[in-house]
């Protein structure tokens, strides 16, 4: 691929190329366009009001020694307005949108997007989230009593990943335990917390919830939680709930009333019929089943109604949601109530935290859930995970993902690059940039067992904390935890064994973790994408001037020559100050696995 991406034209949705990211409805919204300098007149901006294409002549604003800055406004007319950029002049007709420079008519999917909906909090954009599988990450004491559903196994005994046994096995982690290793989560500049649902549940990842009123018992009860929260708020940081709206536990109240009595208000909060096990559940599991989201007592009991789930425990002291099996949530047959609940639930947040944030699950293409007013984000397992495996699988490694029945590919990087433009140019920046990214989590293999060393784990990390989006590092992925499928992933944090730990990852992840701490600009700005080959990828965080240039290997490759016009100083990976060639070329290094990043 070209060593420079549409040939040098270049716009997304970051500050440095659009006024405001939270526009009011009906605002004037100024946006940025760079284009070499041969571009000198033919710049128009369409944007798309009340369903009408509307087109403004673009104006310099102001030029550099190698580019022009065009201005032009759109009107923030609708709660989604798109726009693109139309060029014409000597280079013939070209369309820039999101996913791209195009030279034929496109349809407006990939556009350019104004959001006029409430914005995510202002912290959000600067969190890295670190998530916690309560069961798994560490005890405060030798567990009491275990209930007869679970089978007790010493902390450093083998998961048992596949089988009955696998949701039974209770390990004694509790959330006392979490709040004992915050140092430890602070060394790798976190400032957000999510953990797996801790309400009272008959297995040991309790997604088959019993009850959504109370903190689970095994795991310290209200009291452990709210002194969680306490530690974690004293340190400024934020705690996310797990909250599942598309199924309960079949031991639920509300679903054993309406088991148990036709006539139970809580009847139709469940859908009943005569196939096997005679009730909606998800994925066909019987002791998971689906909640109807038709029903009003559902509405007020779990959103709307003053002593809510949703409220309640935002009042208590969580900062926001999780939302469990999010694209699943309202969705059955001809019914598709998605969106409606996703409204209502950021309403309520809304309304209890004003700066409270809702993130969705969701393992595929998310990007018809967004951009409207429920989720601020989603898990970008689509548009991130998969096409880092792809990329950084190892050559050895055989995994699925998530359910497709094929391996993992092994992809060059062209066509992994390619598949997060896809994805991210169906969506607004905001939600694009407040979206995680994921390298493993509770679901998934771990990364290193994807990688299949250090090495490359190395650039996963340096990918998850330098292309936008919110990182979110999965408990003992800094470690070099293994785990070849999700159950398999769920092991022990190894404490005791600090000879088991890979310090190497370990420094990785905390170096970079202060370094996205530190660089507004890979918190916040934006990402011009430079070059990409089977092995090499390459591209530039910027905002406000400060620019820094990333380059990610997967192995040693032919040598990459970009124009930076000026020299590059190292900030990470040990390379030599880079300076341009007589011809005004800078060649970069060509060893991999490698990652490096340089300031420009």
């Amino acid at each position: 691929m070209s060593a420079m991406f549409d040939q040098g034209f270049h716009h997304d949705g970051s500050l440095d190329h659009v006024s405001t990211l939270a526009p009011e409805p009906g605002e004037t919204v100024t946006v940025f366009l760079r284009t070499p300098r041969t571009q000198r007149d033919g710049v128009h901006v369409r944007s798309v009001r009340d369903g009408e294409p509307h087109f403004d002549a673009a104006v310099i604003d102001r030029e550099t020694e190698d580019e022009i800055w065009w201005r032009a406004d759109v009107t923030a007319r609708n709660p989604i307005t798109p726009y693109r950029f139309l060029l014409t002049g000597p280079a013939g007709y070209r369309w820039l949108t999101a996913a791209g420079l195009c030279s034929h008519d496109v349809p407006d999917a990939t556009d350019f997007r104004l959001n006029t909906y409430a914005p995510p909090p202002g912290w959000a954009a600067d969190a890295t989230v670190y998530e916690i599988f309560p069961d798994r990450f560490a005890s405060s004491s030798p567990p009491g009593a275990v209930p007869d559903w679970a089978v007790p196994t010493a902390w450093d005994e083998p998961v048992q990943g596949r089988g009955p046994l696998a949701p039974r096995q209770l390990f004694g982690g509790d959330l006392p335990g979490v709040t004992e290793r915050l140092d430890h989560i602070a060394s790798l500049g976190v400032d957000t917390l999510w953990l797996t649902p801790v309400f009272p549940a008959r297995s040991n990842h309790r997604y088959n919830s019993s009850s959504f009123d109370r903190i689970d018992p095994l795991l310290g009860g209200d009291a452990a939680y709210r002194a969680l929260i306490d530690a974690a708020h004293a340190r400024g940081w934020r705690v996310l709930g797990d909250l599942t709206t598309n199924h309960c536990g079949d031991d639920h109240p509300w679903f054993t009333a309406a088991l148990g009595d036709k006539e139970a208000p809580e009847r139709g909060r469940f859908r009943f019929h005569d196939e096997e096990p005679g009730y909606e559940t998800w994925m066909g599991v019987p002791s998971l089943p689906k909640l109807d989201w038709a029903d009003d007592g559902l509405i007020h009991d779990m959103i709307d109604g003053p002593e809510a789930i949703v409220r309640r425990w935002l009042r208590f002291g969580l900062d926001g949601w999780r939302i469990d099996v999010a694209n699943m949530t309202g969705r059955r047959g001809a019914a598709d109530l998605t969106r409606e609940v996703a409204a209502r639930i950021r309403r309520a947040v809304a309304e209890e935290r004003r700066d409270g944030l809702l993130v969705a699950e969701h393992a595929h293409d998310s990007t018809r859930d967004l951009d409207a007013d429920g989720w601020h984000g989603t898990m970008n397992y689509a548009g991130f995970t998969r096409p880092v495996w792809s990329w950084l699988r190892g050559p050895q490694t055989r995994l699925d993902f998530l359910g497709v029945p094929a391996q993992v590919p092994r992809l060059s990087g062209t066509d992994a690059v390619a598949t997060m433009r896809a994805f991210s140019a169906q969506t607004s920046w905001r939600s694009f940039t407040h979206s995680w990214s994921i390298l493993s989590s509770h679901d998934t293999a771990r990364i290193r067992t994807v990688c299949g060393d250090g090495s490359l784990t190395e650039v996963a990390v340096g990918l998850l904390f330098t292309l936008p989006g919110t990182p979110m590092v999965y408990a003992g992925d800094e470690f070099g935890l293994e785990g070849s499928w999700g159950e398999d992933a769920r092991r022990p944090m190894p404490w005791s064994r600090p000879d088991t730990w890979d310090t190497r990852t370990l420094d990785v992840h905390r170096t970079l973790g202060a370094l996205r701490k530190k660089e507004k600009a890979l918190r916040q700005g934006g990402l011009r994408w430079l070059h990409v080959s089977e092995d090499g990828i390459v591209f530039t965080r910027e905002r406000a001037g400060d620019r820094l240039l990333v380059m990610a290997a997967r192995a040693a490759h032919t040598p990459v020559r970009i124009r930076l016009g000026t020299e590059a100083q190292p900030v990470y990976g040990g390379a030599h100050p880079l300076l341009p060639a007589s011809d005004g070329l800078t060649t970069l290094p060509c060893d991999g696995p490698a990652f490096h990043i340089w300031r420009y």
